[in-house]
């Protein structure tokens, strides 16, 4: 964007690359001089207009028909030429880190489609990750439309480009993908202050932010805390010293041995924070000499620092990210090598995930890195102080990230999060729905579609039927499905039991895409979720269930139905057989005479869930003991 003055002013992301809503009446907006004269020439049309005493001014644009690449020319006392503009279809993609995961994250399963990105009718913009807790603002600060290329993908959001992937393949319109997302975000921190008066301990607690003296208060207290506990684990930690513990010749007779992954809960260190150095001697053959290796240390509570032969190859700063480091060729010799990590744990137990991989790689050559390490102590600390998350306090990201949008012409929404709210699923039922009548008021737009994300299964499986309030949350969101033109992708197939972000975003983004079909692009015969309860009768000792969205019938994926349970009036559930006729489901259980109650898939983790439709798209989760 070339700006010759500085009179005539645009908000930050009407700017090179810019993609318009098609078919619609979309607005251009800015500020001016007092009374400023305003011209726009787009497209073979020309607007004219002046600005508010106020020195505000906006234009519609009207009807306007996919395609692009034009050119938009904004004139005052100043010219602005913003270049590269497509007409297409908008979507604003929000929630927390599964939506913010950009493709990097997830490139181990998306090599192929990472080196062959290149659309240059997918345009992506990131809005900056910020909070304001005063006022909503009307801009923000300088960002880039980008065009989906080898240089640019690996930042993308990986959820938002495949379901953009998805309708430009369908559809052959330009995407333009609006990225507003925040790792950790809870749902009260996306709604406006006014909408927030429904729950008024939320409401309260964005008052008492607004105050910048209490913000700074909390971040140098924070901050110095930080510091003091990391200066003194570091003063303490006896790897530190003379002679340092990723030295490759290092003693380790005298060090105990630990099986990784795995933490040391059940080991002499059990209960203690601070640091914990761990060594392995791996045999690299000559093949795999003379050229970069990949180092894959699967995930580490909390955070790690990686030598191998005493030269460190890597960081990583806190437990979520995958530990995938590079060995340089210069490093490695033939035969005996080693790897140290040195662990800081801050709080709770630490060590290493289970399930992920551990390994050295070359092209061809996989060195399984599990199974017995020497580990050390290295300092013993007292747990650190959790810090205060401000930036994900009550409407401070609905300020500075949502309402500089709100001009903006949008297609729908897509949203993944909720894991930030699976402490009161209950609060959920009404703050969610809350969430999305209140941006539909603001950006003035209508009903707009807006699709979501399910939370995925995680956290180990029981077995037995047991409470769960990630099964809460899920039925939470499956309420919300009560508001107009919604729809939910379930995930509760491919989520990972040990990792809150699992890898597999293809089909979410698929899922996802189905919906809007449905609900954005209006096809009719589209089968865009799978079975939901519809009504549920009592027939003897066995309770029948109904469903919608059967799609071309009800299906137990590998075998007989899992994970219903059922219960008598004493609400004790135990499992139960169930069984398909008919595209209704016969649940019982030889035990229950008179059962009131089933449900389907009731846990954090229903790993061996498995009804679905014919079109392999998987059941929500469900009970009936709160019907």
């Amino acid at each position: 964007m070339n700006v010759l003055n500085a009179e005539v002013k645009l908000p930050a992301f009407i700017s090179d690359g810019l993609v318009l809503q098609r078919n619609a009446e979309v607005k251009i907006w800015g500020w001016a001089s007092s009374k400023e004269k305003i011209i726009i020439d787009f497209n073979g049309n020309v607007y004219k207009g002046e600005a508010s005493i106020e020195g505000k001014w906006e234009f519609t644009l009207n009807n306007l028909k996919a395609g692009g690449p034009y050119t938009m020319v904004v004139s005052g006392e100043n010219t602005i030429i913003i270049n590269n503009i497509l007409v297409g279809d908008v979507w604003l993609c929000s929630g927390q880190s599964n939506m913010e995961l950009p493709m990097r994250r997830v490139s181990p399963l998306y090599e192929d489609e990472i080196k062959s990105a290149n659309n240059p009718k997918i345009h992506y913009i990131k809005i900056p990750q910020r909070y304001n807790f005063k006022a909503p603002q009307e801009n923000i600060e300088s960002v880039n439309w980008q065009e989906v290329n080898q240089e640019n993908i690996s930042e993308f959001s990986s959820v938002a480009y495949f379901f953009a992937q998805e309708l430009y393949e369908s559809y052959n319109v330009p995407i333009g993908i609006i990225n507003s997302s925040l790792g950790g975000s809870p749902a009260e921190s996306w709604i406006s202050e006014d909408a927030l008066k429904a729950f008024p301990h939320y409401f309260d607690e964005a008052q008492k932010f607004k105050d910048d003296s209490l913000i700074k208060e909390i971040q140098n207290t924070d901050n110095q805390n930080w510091k003091d506990w990391h200066n003194k684990l570091y003063n303490k930690d006896l790897g530190n010293k003379k002679n340092p513990w990723y030295n490759q010749s290092l003693d380790t007779q005298k060090w105990d041995e630990m099986d990784v992954p795995g933490y040391w809960d059940k080991e002499k260190i059990a209960g203690k924070n601070g640091v914990v150095w761990f060594r392995k001697d791996v045999q690299i053959p000559k093949s795999m000499l003379n050229q970069t290796l990949k180092l894959n240390l699967g995930r580490v509570v909390d955070s790690d620092s990686v030598y191998v032969n005493g030269t460190f190859v890597g960081t990583t700063g806190y437990k979520y990210p995958p530990r995938r480091y590079t060995i340089p060729s210069n490093i490695l010799v033939e035969g005996n090598n080693n790897i140290t990590i040195r662990v800081i744990n801050e709080s709770g137990v630490g060590g290493f995930y289970l399930d992920k991989p551990y390994e050295v790689k070359s092209d061809n050559k996989t060195i399984d890195l599990k199974g017995t390490w020497k580990y050390r102590l290295g300092a013993e600390m007292p747990p650190k102080e959790g810090q205060t998350f401000i930036r994900w306090k009550p409407a401070g990201l609905y300020n500075a990230m949502i309402a500089p949008l709100l001009n903006y012409k949008i297609k729908g929404v897509i949203w993944y999060q909720g894991e930030s709210n699976v402490k009161n699923p209950k609060e959920y039922q009404t703050l969610f729905p809350t969430l999305i009548k209140n941006w539909r008021t603001k950006f003035k737009q209508g009903n707009f579609p807006f699709l979501f994300v399910q939370l995925a299964n995680y956290q180990e499986a029981y077995k037995e039927p047991t409470e769960s309030s990630w099964a809460a949350l899920r039925e939470a969101q499956l309420q919300t499905l009560k508001l107009p033109k919604t729809a939910m992708a379930v995930t509760i197939d491919i989520g990972e039991w040990n990792d809150i972000h699992p890898l597999n975003k293809k089909d979410v983004a698929k899922r996802l895409a189905l919906a809007a079909k449905k609900m954005a692009y209006k096809e009719k015969n589209v089968v865009f979720s799978g079975p939901t309860l519809k009504s549920k009768k009592s027939k003897g000792n066995k309770i029948i269930l109904e469903f919608e969205n059967v799609g071309s019938g009800l299906v137990a994926k590998g075998g007989e139905l899992k994970e219903f349970a059922i219960a008598g009036a004493d609400k004790k559930f135990v499992w139960a057989k169930a069984i398909i006729e008919k595209n209704k489901i016969i649940v019982f259980n030889e035990s229950i005479k008179d059962p009131v109650a089933v449900r389907y898939a009731w846990a954090d983790n229903p790993d061996k869930a498995n009804l679905y439709n014919k079109e392999n798209l998987p059941a929500s989760p469900f009970r009936t003991d709160n019907w």
